[in-house]
């Protein structure tokens, strides 16, 4: 009797969870539902749907032209590359930043992470600024190559080196290194026991590092949109192109479901290397696994990283910032000030307060969304439907965010969703891309709670939300406010979506960035250089300040 009382009781708990998961997914769906899956839907059948009926055979005329062929290539092609040389280049950082220990390590750590946060936008400027006309290497030894595909792969190894560094680091730390000294031992040598023994362990985290640069890569619209000039366009600088500026919506509707069937193959991919990576290996404390640089082989590899990182990730932004500094008297800085520059309407430093406006409501509403979509996805047994919403969750990253953007105007222009003269349509898109890195940064947090702290205060009465208010939130905290951080500086730097929907009135930075350097002058080009720089401090503050939280949070303070 005992038992069957004791069944029925966890039966009803089980049903009681997953009614109170589906409440917590009801806004989050809804919101996707709305503000993504709709106005793509609409770019859709705007594109495909000719004077009432749907005409599916303009996909094949679309994939049959040269051109739009050219583009796929390409955009395949140097994704492919720069994912290859993002590897070769971040591997050995990895492995320095996770099994070294040497003084200035955190703050290396962070440096690093600095470009990944950083707008497209200015590592297009800064890049432009150190290869560009006029720039360091055309005053040095007259050569430019801002209009070669080696500037964009190199500037796509700038903005990914952080990724391979976090994913592949923080598994490399954790490695317990007793197992490659084991093999060692019975005579491998050092490179016979790190090929046995390491990397099969580490592969599962490669994967996964180069499916998020290759998807990144696959992509990327700003960094191409400057540096590749009018020989070379990807997927979605190429959606752009139709969109804004032939107003061919057929074409860009193809070329959009062509891009989302590449990026849902890639995040399925990308979960199956995940799941994998979570269930293969038994790790250790990471604290207990750097060492300080022993022999001359170690002490060159880290000299040879720092120069690296040096020459890679932080010249181009010293760069950037000189080249703002270059008119007396921080002329270029006093001209963002002045409103009769003729690129707006109103003075480009306004575009610093716009921005923050609307990153702080573009954060309040990711982390409100992120979070009840974390907590319907803290269990790990959850059912297809659950890990089809944590798909869902992933799409705006890799989803043309120009289609979204344009999808706004066209979708939300009608009561009572007419939103285009509204001001909340850039933090709503902003949104959008800051969710996931929300639900990223939380998820990891909430599943480690232990289950019967819940189960115990729902026994005792407590709703839902007072369990989520009682039990979780204490424990989460610290990573909501790195959660929040992070889709801060995601929304202060998204580009795609706002440069359709952002007002000339009311520009954010990375637009008004754009718009500087689309006008010739170099008034204009030093302004840009001067915006780009403010929007870069203020990202690596955002950055910094989370990297302290982290500390704090492994070291018990706070």
């Amino acid at each position: 009797m005992d038992l069957a009382r004791g069944e029925v009781t966890g039966g009803r708990r089980r049903r009681a969870g997953n009614a109170a998961r589906l409440g917590l997914m009801a806004l989050p769906v809804a919101f996707f539902a709305l503000f993504f899956a709709y106005p793509v839907a609409a770019i859709v059948r705007r594109g495909l749907r000719i004077d009432g009926a749907w005409r599916f055979g303009r996909i094949a005329d679309v994939l049959g032209d040269a051109g739009i062929r050219h583009v796929l290539w390409f955009t395949t092609w140097q994704a492919l590359a720069s994912t290859a040389l993002t590897l070769l280049i971040a591997l050995p950082g990895a492995y320095v930043l996770a099994r070294l220990d040497f003084p200035g390590r955190q703050i290396l750590r962070a440096v690093v992470t600095v470009p990944f946060v950083l707008p497209t936008v200015v590592v297009g400027t800064a890049f432009l600024a150190l290869l560009g006309h006029g720039g360091l290497l055309d005053q040095l030894w007259g050569v430019r190559l801002d209009t070669t595909v080696w500037a964009i792969l190199l500037a796509h190894v700038f903005f990914n080196y952080a990724v391979v560094v976090r994913t592949v680091g923080g598994l490399w730390a954790q490695l317990d290194p007793r197992q490659e000294e084991a093999a060692r031992m019975l005579g491998a040598s050092p490179l016979t026991a790190w090929r046995t023994v390491t990397l099969p362990a580490l592969a599962p985290a490669v994967a996964a590092a180069a499916l998020m640069v290759f998807l990144f890569t696959f992509t990327s619209f700003g960094v191409v949109q400057i540096l590749g000039g009018p020989t070379f366009s990807t997927l979605e600088v190429e959606i752009y192109r139709q969109t804004s500026e032939i107003f061919d919506l057929s074409t860009a509707a193809v070329l959009t479901l062509v891009q989302f069937a590449a990026v849902g193959a890639i995040l399925a991919v990308h979960a199956w290397t995940v799941r994998r990576r979570e269930g293969a290996l038994k790790l250790v404390d990471a604290a207990l696994t750097a060492r300080r640089p022993r022999g001359a082989g170690q002490w060159t590899l880290l000299a040879g990283v720092l120069a690296t990182i040096a020459v890679l990730l932080l010249l181009p932004l010293a760069v950037l910032v000189q080249r703002s500094l270059t008119a007396p008297g921080f002329g270029y800085y006093r001209a963002l000030t002045d409103p009769d520059g003729g690129v707006f309407p109103v003075a480009p430093i306004t575009a610093v307060g716009t921005s923050l406006s609307y990153a702080a409501a573009a954060t309040a509403i990711a982390v409100a969304i992120g979070s009840l979509a974390a907590a319907a996805l803290t269990r790990r047994d959850a059912g297809r439907l659950v890990r089809g919403f944590d798909a869902l969750l992933m799409l705006p990253l890799g989803v043309s965010a120009v289609t979204v953007g344009f999808g706004f105007l066209i979708a939300l222009d009608k009561p009572p969703l007419d939103l285009r003269q509204s001001w909340i349509l850039v933090p709503l898109a902003q949104a959008l891309v800051g969710v996931p890195f929300v639900v990223r940064t939380m998820l990891p947090v909430l599943r480690a709670v232990d289950a019967r702290l819940r189960e115990a205060a729902a026994v005792l009465g407590a709703s839902p939300w007072r369990v989520w208010r009682e039990v979780d939130l204490p424990m989460v905290r610290r990573a909501l406010l790195v959660a929040a951080g992070f889709a801060f500086a995601v929304s202060l730097g998204e580009f795609g979506a706002t440069v359709f929907i952002a007002r000339p009135d009311n520009p954010t930075l990375p637009v008004a960035v754009a718009r500087l350097l689309s006008r010739p002058g170099d008034l204009n080009y030093g302004q840009a250089m001067a915006l780009s720089t403010i929007l870069m401090v203020v990202c690596a503050v955002a950055l910094l300040l989370l990297e302290r939280l982290r500390t704090a949070d492994r070291s018990g303070e706070l």
